[in-house]
């Protein structure tokens, strides 16, 4: 079976998964955290969101050049694994098969995207509150800890004028965990590397990018219940 082609576009935020081999542990989040920073300046990307799971990594990427993703992701690729098979004497890849995206439609989905990338500890049963979890962007864009490698997407800045109140406002949004629609729109968009969004969006981002639209259940705004649509998704992504 051919690869599905990859979305790219410049200036539209991806939503990537990227699963360790067999589902085995991430080895140094240090030494990625400090990778994906480098890779992201050197490819011109801005990271708005990020979790790094036990098997698993969650980003939130605008690029700035239709190929600025896949570059990205291709560099901290190659400069990971080839530190931790040296420091750990081990040969092989690290990760799962090719990674998986979904291009976001900022005003309808990015503020819950970047809630389900920083409450997957908070699923996974590791915290009780994704403030507790270390290895996410959360504390920075809901604490105010200072973390380099977040830029802040206008629509986050425009949830509040000042910082304090900002984080005051993007906590609130936390109070109450993502419905099972938003949970199935965004596990379907990956699993398929579909657009995330309304129809028109979705169309446009397809027909710019050359690909067909396979997803069978369009993209819902955040906020809107659709019960019906949370319960034709039964099977489980793990993300």
């Amino acid at each position: 079976m051919p690869r599905r082609p990859r979305i790219k576009l410049a200036n539209i935020p991806q939503h990537i998964v990227q699963r360790g081999i067999n589902r085995e542990p991430c080895e140094d989040y240090h030494c990625y955290l400090h990778w994906l920073e480098k890779s992201a300046v050197d490819w011109h990307c801005t990271i708005h969101a990020y979790v790094l799971m036990s098997n698993h990594v969650h980003l939130l990427v605008t690029p700035e050049s239709e190929t600025g993703t896949a570059k990205l992701m291709q560099a901290l690729g190659r400069r990971y694994v080839q530190y931790i098979n040296r420091s750990y004497r081990r040969s092989g890849g690290l990760w799962e098969g090719r990674y998986k995206s979904s291009a976001i439609q900022a005003e309808t989905y990015l503020l819950t995207c970047m809630r389900y990338i920083e409450l997957n500890p908070v699923r996974a049963g590791m915290v009780q509150d994704p403030g507790q979890y270390r290895w996410s962007s959360y504390r920075h864009n809901g604490l105010g800890q200072a973390d380099s490698r977040i830029t802040a997407h206008p629509l986050y800045h425009g949830i509040a004028r000042e910082g304090t109140e900002r984080q005051a406002n993007y906590r609130a949004l936390f109070r109450s965990e993502l419905d099972e629609a938003a949970l199935g729109d965004i596990r379907l968009a990956l699993s398929q590397g579909q657009p995330l969004g309304e129809n028109r969006f979705s169309e446009k981002i397809c027909a710019a990018s050359g690909i067909r639209r396979t997803q069978k259940r369009p993209g819902r705004p955040a906020g809107k219940s659709n019960q019906s649509s949370a319960t034709e998704i039964q099977v489980d992504f793990g993300f």
